[in-house]
Parts: C-alpha cells; structure tokens; sequence
C-alpha cells in the first residue's frame, strides 16, 4: 500500500487553519506508511515507535509548487517586520529570500534557479531550515509535507516514490530510497532587516500559486516565547545545556557534530571562529548584530571577518573577499567557491534529541 493509498484509508481530517494544530495531541500509537523494503532492508532507520502523527496527514500542510516571487522590501508584504528571520540562497548570480512567516505554514517550496532545483525546506517545530537538491537517483521531483514527525522535526516525502525522509538526519528513513542522503544546497538563516542590507534589489518569496494563508499570524501559539513548551515529545529533551530553544548553528561533517552558540561571536560587527568537525578544520563566520552564522572549509587558508562591508564577511591572506555564501566576490580567485560542510539554523532541544552525543 502507498502512503498516498494509507493517508486517504486513514481518512484524517486536518485543519485548514495551523493554529489549530497545537490543540491536537500525539498519537500513542506509531504511522506506518510504507512497508519495508525487501531483501533484509529494515522498515524504518528512526524508532518507529517515535513517528507520530501530527495531524494535518499527507499534503494536509501545503508546499508551493509554484512560488510567486517579488523585488519589494520586506515591509511592503505587510507581514513582515525587522526581525523576522529569511532564508536566503544563491544561485550563479541569482539570490532569493524565503520568509520564514511563509514557511511557518507551507513548511517545503519546490523552487528552480538556473540549473538548480531545490526544496528549501523549515521546520517550525525546530526551527531548522535547509535546501535539498530535487535531483534524487537522477530524478527530478518535488518534495510534500508527510505529516509525520519524529523528533517533533520535519518528515518530508518525495513524490516520485513516497519515501519519508529526516530533516535534521539528513536521510531517507523509510520507503523505496532508504538509507539514500540529500544533497544539500547552502542556505543562510538571517533577519529580514539584514537581508534587506545585503541584497536589496533581489527577489523574495511573496506566497504561492494558488497558496493563501494569514501570513500575519503566527500558526503555533506562544511556542516561539515559551522557552519550555513543547507540542510533541522529543528524545533527551531534559539535556539543560542551553535553553530549550536557543537558536544554535548545527554543523554536520562525516558523521560528525558539533553545535556553535551566537555567545561566541562580539556583540558588534562580525566574528570568525575555528572548529574541528568531522576531522577537518572549520571556519565559522557569526555576528550577533546582524544574526546569522554559516561554516565553511578554509582549503589552508588563513580568514579574518571584514567589517562593514556586507554582504562581504571575510577575507583570505591572498586578499580574495568572500561574501557570506563563501563565493569570492573580489580578489584574484573571483567567483571561486569555498567548500561547506552541512550546516542548519535550529533549536537546541532539536540538536540534543538528534545527536545526544553532542560535545560542546
């Protein structure tokens, strides 16, 4: 049975309007959309156990497929204001911003730039927002809201062969393409504001084809405010390191973790740290005033942070200025392209229930 054919056989009724979504409660018993694959291939590579149902079923929560794009400034939308956060990508010279408040209710938009198709896909449960490359097994396709969570994080499914994926692990955990990882596509977390002093004559997600919702109103509550609350459970939840939902960059590299807080970076301009994650040196660039972080690989080269040349944030000792998405956008390597590990915006109770591991 697919997990189109089981979502419609389930008959789940969800709510056209999200904020009704926290009223609803876990499930105590476990989804089990698809079957497991043959040839010994485990059903599911999370606890199925821990996949609930959130409520909305298939599709029940709406990604654009078609997004609308416009060249206004944030405030023009009405919905928006200084410091809501975008995410924001960047495509040969092509740059897009995603709000957030648009997010919070569509959660995936299958979007194309050039060449590239990708699903920027955020969990307002987590706070995690990253780009998957639409491509899969030589495939293009579009991703869909499952409706199913673990974790209380994102499982989306690709339409082309109803797998379930993880957001935050980064795997297909259930279905034809288990096991298979995305490749993921640089994206930025920052606060419109920021955005708008960075690039202001770039597009911006307006809404999608279709795709209304009171983009003004926030869709869970008070869970972005309240610190302790959550709607659904999430392992090693207790793990008091930080507060529950203090927003932390999460770097992924070879099987390696490690989380980096905005504490680290001046209160003013922007800051350059160094970690080691997966075994390879890691620049980290941050800056409280502007909120953001990203990561990227320094190739030997030694970096310092640039100050009050935005979207410039760093240069190298051979005097190449790189832009926040490590593109040199000056210098003798001009558009040469720094090496990223996978990196993600996100809540600390979402990292200390992925990777309870973790080493700070």
């Amino acid at each position: 049975m697919s997990f189109k054919q089981y979502s419609a056989i389930k008959g789940l009724l969800f709510c056209m309007v999200l904020s009704l979504i926290q009223a609803c409660s876990p499930k105590s018993e476990p989804i089990m959309p698809n079957p497991g694959a043959s040839n010994g291939t485990p059903e599911w590579l999370v606890p199925k156990n821990q996949v609930l149902d959130g409520g909305p079923g298939i599709d029940g929560i709406p990604s654009i497929d078609e997004p609308i794009f416009g060249t206004q400034s944030f405030e023009s939308l009405g919905f928006m204001g200084a410091g809501d956060f975008v995410l924001m990508i960047k495509q040969q010279n092509e740059i897009r911003a995603y709000p957030v408040p648009i997010l919070d209710w569509h959660e995936i938009v299958n979007d194309d730039l050039d060449t590239l198709s990708v699903a920027i896909n955020y969990c307002p449960l987590t706070g995690t927002g990253i780009g998957w490359n639409r491509k899969v097994e030589g495939v293009k396709t579009t991703f869909g809201v499952s409706g199913l969570l673990y974790n209380s994080n994102l499982m989306p499914y690709d339409r082309s062969t109803e797998s379930i994926w993880s957001q935050i692990k980064l795997q297909c955990v259930n279905g034809r393409l288990i096991g298979k990882t995305p490749k993921t596509i640089t994206l930025i977390e920052t606060t419109a504001s920021t955005w708008q002093k960075m690039y202001p004559n770039f597009k911006i997600l307006t809404g999608g084809k279709g795709r209304t919702r009171p983009y003004g109103t926030y869709p869970y509550g008070d869970f972005k405010v309240n610190q302790e609350r959550l709607i659904f459970p999430a392992d090693n939840s207790s793990d008091n390191r930080f507060p529950k939902k203090e927003r932390l960059l999460g770097i992924i590299h070879q099987g390696d973790v490690k989380v980096v807080p905005f504490k680290i970076f001046p209160l003013k301009g922007i800051g350059l740290a160094v970690r080691t994650v997966g075994g390879e040196p890691t620049i980290v660039i941050g800056s409280n005033e502007f909120n953001f972080m990203c990561a990227y690989f320094p190739k030997g080269n030694k970096f310092e942070p640039v100050q009050d040349r935005l979207p410039i944030v760093m240069k190298d000792a051979n005097n190449n200025f790189y832009d926040i998405f490590g593109q040199v956008v000056e210098g003798p390597n001009k558009d040469a392209l720094l090496k990223k590990p996978d990196f993600m915006m996100g809540y600390w109770f979402a990292w200390a229930a992925f990777y309870p591991d973790l080493d700070l």
